[in-house]
């Protein structure tokens, strides 16, 4: 079974057209970035294609590959493994005042490519196996990651067996390291060795009106564990420097990762049950398939008095 990138579903250039929402201020994380631009010390590991590395709006001191250092820059710049990871890279870690969302350009970049940029014959999308993914997740916490951003999705969900998957992710939990994942662009109900894992946060897309994209997948272990975060109309980094538009699950994704980067970089001492606490409610029982939006400033008010 492959693992495919998610959220290629809209890649096309930037055009100008009226917006209902900005993507921050959807799920209040205008707010805490205006606060902080993060820490070096909160460590993202990004598991997803090779990095346009040389692209003016990153911040490249910030930035450090995992494994094979040649690996992590784009090689085929019109590839769609290049494509995909600096556009999720823009949305993380670009500077501050580009056309990217630019979350955390303070904290420290990993950048484990996992997508090849050549395509199969099967699939004109880039894609891994399970043991690909599950060596990147064990690589990036050993390199040091504190949050892990998984903008790929099983192309159709399954409720079958992962071992080495499991046992990465398990790891991530016994090392409280966050991890958050796409739940996908299928637009099925189910649930993946991925968002089915009771550590990893699933993140749903939501268009810029507050409204579940209908591409997205759903189900019980995404309702009751997940967060929904933009996933329409995002403009982040692309390969050429022209800014491009994207939207899908992996455009979600980052920003409940960057999210988690922002409150830990606020609340260096707090343990990773706490700030997924905090980001997720996960108190309150939740017996939907789609869950609520990520409500950043909250999460942050709510760790600010568990602290005092």
């Amino acid at each position: 079974m492959l693992y495919e990138a998610a959220g290629i579903a809209r890649f096309r250039q930037r055009i100008d057209k009226p917006r209902d929402m900005d993507p921050l201020e959807l799920v209040k994380l205008n707010l805490l970035v205006n606060r902080t631009s993060g820490r070096a010390e909160i460590v993202i590991g990004l598991l997803d294609g090779p990095v346009a590395l040389e692209h003016p709006d990153l911040v490249r001191e910030n930035i450090r590959p995992v494994g094979e250092a040649g690996r992590a820059a784009c090689a085929q710049s019109d590839s769609i493994a290049c494509q995909h990871g600096t556009f999720v890279a823009g949305i993380l870690c670009a500077a501050r005042g580009s056309t990217a969302p630019a979350l955390c350009s303070g904290c420290t970049l990993l950048v484990r490519p996992i997508f090849g940029e050549t395509t199969t014959a099967n699939s004109s999308m880039p894609s891994a196996t399970p043991e690909d993914l599950a060596a990147a997740i064990i690589d990036c916490i050993e390199a040091g990651a504190r949050v892990l951003n998984l903008s790929l999705a099983l192309a159709q969900p399954s409720s079958g067996s992962h071992r080495r998957l499991q046992d990465a992710l398990d790891y991530a939990t016994r090392r409280g390291v966050i991890v958050v994942a796409a739940a996908g662009n299928q637009g099925t109900l189910g649930s993946s060795a991925i968002t089915r894992h009771p550590w990893v946060i699933p993140v749903v897309g939501y268009d810029l009106q507050g409204r579940p994209l209908a591409m997205s997948n759903f189900g019980e272990s995404i309702g009751r564990r997940g967060l929904g975060a933009a996933g329409a109309d995002v403009t982040s980094l692309g390969v050429d420097t022209q800014p491009m538009m994207m939207g899908g699950t992996s455009v979600a994704a980052p920003f409940v990762t960057g999210a988690a980067a922002l409150l830990w970089s606020e609340f260096p001492t707090a343990t990773a049950g706490e700030i997924k606490l905090a980001m997720t409610h996960a108190t309150r029982r939740r017996a939907v398939i789609v869950p609520p939006l990520l409500d950043a400033w909250a999460a942050y008010q709510a760790m600010k008095k568990e602290k005092t």
